[in-house]
């Protein structure tokens, strides 16, 4: 039998400073990504957590992608 999908799924979390700042400047740096899992009925918008940033040495905020 098929393992029928979890309710838990692996989401990416990317940092919104690193991105702007990247997109602006060609020799920066990568962007400050982070993997986590979340409840897909209990959290069905977007995820947004403030997690610290090594590129900019700070605590940002880090929203899911895609």
């Amino acid at each position: 039998m098929a393992k029928s999908k979890g309710i838990r799924i692996v989401v990416t979390l990317e940092c919104t400073e690193c991105r702007t700042a990247t997109a602006a400047e060609k020799r920066k740096p990568g962007v400050s990504r982070y993997t986590t899992t979340k409840n897909r009925r209990n959290n069905p918008e977007r995820l947004e957590l403030m997690k610290f940033c090594p590129q900019l040495n700070k605590m940002t905020l880090h929203r899911e992608i895609k």
